[in-house]
C-alpha cells in the first residue's frame, strides 16, 4: 500500500510540475461563469483530485451495478444455461417461479463491494493515467492523438481495477448461477475459498481483463468523443455558457450512447467470464469451443439495456460529484494556438 501511494504521490507531483495548459486536460471550471476564477475549485492533478475522482467513481459503479442486480442476474443465467433461460422475460418468470422474487437480489453484497472497488480504481487511475500520459507527449500531440490518449489511459487504469473487481466478481456469479453455491457474500467466499484457495477468485482475471478493458477504452474514449461532438454540432451555445443541468443532460446522452458500444465490444468476453465463474473446471478455449460463435452472443439484449443504462448514470453520477466537490471539468478540446499558427504557416506556404 505505502509503495502505491508513493508512486501515486509521485506521479501526482510530477503532473502538478506542469500545470497543464493542454486543451484536452487544461484546468478550468466549465461549469462557471465566464469571467469568474478558479477559487474553491480542488487544484487539478493534486491528490486530493484523484482521491475525489476516485470517491466519483467508487459511489458511481457501486450504485448502479447493484441497483441493476436483478437484470445482471438473468443476463448471467440466460449466459450459462439459454435451455432454461430463453430470453429477458423468461428468465425473470423462472427465477421467481422457482426461488421467489428474493432470489433477483442474490450476489447484490459481492456486486456493491467489487464494482465500488472497481469504480475506485477506474475513474481515479484514468485521471491520473489522462494527466501523465498527456504530459509526457506534448500539448500538440495530445490534441492531434487525444483519442489515442483516451484509449491509452482508461486501458491502463482498468488493468489494475480489475484486479480489485474480479474476487467479487467470481463470489457474485457463483452465487447467481451455481445452484449448489451458498447464496450470500459470507457463505460464498469462504467456500472458494477453501474449495480452490485463492486462485478461485482470479481464474477469470484473463478474461475479466478480455471483457473490462475494451469495454473501458470505449466507455471512456467513445464517452469523450461523443461529447466533443454534441457540444460542436448539437448544443447551440458554448460549454461554458451552459447551466450545470444543461452540461449534466449532454453528459448523460454521451454516456448511453458510449454504453451501447460497450456493450457489443465486450459482450463476448462476458460470456466467457460468466461460464468460467460457473464451472470451476473449464478453460477460455473449451467455452469457446462448446459455445461456438453464436453461443458467445447469447444475453446481448439484456447487457445492451443494462450496460446503456449503466454507463449513461455512471457518467452522470461521477461529473455531478465532480459538480459537488468543486473538481476541475475540462472542457472539450480546441487546438493549441502553437499548432495552429503551424499549420497557417504551411497552408501560407502551399
Amino acid at each position: 500500500v505505502n509503495l502505491t501511494m508513493g508512486i501515486v504521490n509521485e506521479l501526482s507531483q510530477s503532473a502538478k510540475a506542469n500545470p497543464f495548459s493542454l486543451p484536452c486536460v487544461r484546468t478550468a471550471d466549465c461549469a462557471a461563469p465566464k469571467g469568474s476564477n478558479d477559487d474553491g475549485l480542488v487544484p487539478y492533478g493534486s491528490g486530493k483530485f484523484y482521491a475525489l475522482c476516485g470517491i466519483g467513481g467508487m459511489l458511481s459503479c457501486g450504485i448502479t451495478h447493484t441497483a441493476i442486480v436483478p437484470l445482471d442476474l438473468v443476463k448471467c443465467r440466460i449466459q450459462v444455461n439459454p435451455e432454461k433461460y430463453k430470453g429477458i422475460v423468461s428468465g425473470f418468470r423462472t427465477t421467481v417461479a422457482e426461488e421467489g422474487f428474493r432470489a433477483l437480489a442474490k450476489g447484490w453484497a459481492p456486486t456493491a463491494i467489487g464494482y465500488s472497488m472497481q469504480g475506485l480504481g477506474k475513474f481515479g487511475f484514468y485521471e491520473l493515467f489522462k494527466i501523465v500520459y498527456a504530459d509526457a507527449i506534448g500539448e500538440e500531440l495530445a490534441y492531434e492523438w487525444r483519442t489515442t490518449l483516451y484509449l491509452a489511459a482508461s486501458a491502463s487504469a482498468e488493468f489494475f481495477a480489475d484486479m480489485l473487481l474480479a474476487p467479487m466478481e467470481a463470489t457474485k456469479v457463483r452465487i447467481q448461477t451455481s445452484p449448489g453455491a451458498p447464496p450470500t457474500l459470507r457463505g460464498c467466499a469462504p467456500m472458494i475459498m477453501k474449495n480452490e484457495g485463492i486462485s478461485g477468485f482470479y481464474k477469470g482475471l484473463p478474461p475479466l481483463w478480455m471483457r473490462q478493458i475494451p469495454y473501458t477504452m470505449m466507455k471512456f474514449a467513445c464517452f469523450e468523443r461523443t461529447v466533443e461532438l454534441i457540444y460542436k454540432h448539437v448544443v447551440p451555445k458554448p460549454r461554458a455558457d451552459c447551466s450545470k443541468g444543461e452540461q449534466l443532460i449532454v453528459t448523460f446522452v454521451a454516456g448511453y450512447i458510449a454504453g451501447v458500444f460497450c456493450a457489443v465490444v465486450s459482450h463476448p468476453a462476458d460470456t466467457i467470464v460468466s461460464k468460467l465463474n460457473q464451472d470451476s473446471t473449464a478453460s477460455a478455449g473449451d467455452i469457446v469451443k462448446k459455445l461456438g460463435f453464436g453461443g458467445l452472443w447469447k444475453g446481448l439484449t439484456p447487457r445492451i439495456i443494462m450496460i446503456g443504462t449503466l454507463t449513461a448514470l455512471q457518467w452522470f453520477i461521477y461529473d455531478s460529484v465532480k459538480v459537488a466537490f468543486k473538481l476541475p471539468r475540462p472542457p472539450p478540446p480546441e487546438m493549441p494556438a502553437s499548432l495552429k499558427a503551424k499549420l497557417e504557416a504551411q497552408a501560407s506556404k502551399n
